[in-house]
């Protein structure tokens, strides 16, 4: 009896199944990494120019290209210099052809920075662009 506490019972709990733990702070990080890129994307500021025929993008494009006010280049919100962005733009090969380059450009951006950027993706090989654009047109029904 004096050995015993809450009332003799020999049920006693040897350790905490972390299991349940480990499984919840996976999901966890998952979520977390399929989710930082879009928030990270989402970070660049950049007040696009309104039009009122503008159409929503759709489907994202893997080259995804931001100019901001100062005029930095990103691409895919990874920000890159005109020297590394020929390279990065290189290695793309022949399937760049196929490609559909979107372009976002802040409102204030010199246009001459917008065309230098056009004309590295045509060096690259890519032809087609669509310029992005927030729309201020009411959806249709």
């Amino acid at each position: 009896m004096a050995g015993t506490f809450g009332g003799g019972d020999d049920d006693v709990i040897s350790g905490i199944n972390v299991t349940p733990l480990v499984d919840v702070v996976l999901v966890l990080l998952v979520i977390f990494l399929m989710t930082a890129p879009v928030i990270y994307q989402s970070a660049i500021k950049v007040q696009l120019p309104k039009a009122r025929t503008g159409e929503d993008a759709g489907a994202k494009s893997p080259l995804n290209f931001t100019v901001n006010a100062e005029g930095k280049v990103f691409w895919n919100g990874e920000e890159l210099g005109w020297p590394q962005l020929a390279e990065r733009l290189k290695a793309l090969g022949p399937k760049a052809a196929e490609e559909t380059a979107m372009i976002s450009a802040d409102q204030t951006t010199a246009h001459g920075i917008v065309i230098q950027l056009m004309d590295a993706l045509r060096s690259a090989g890519l032809v087609r662009f669509a310029l992005n654009v927030e729309s201020t047109a009411t959806p249709k029904k």
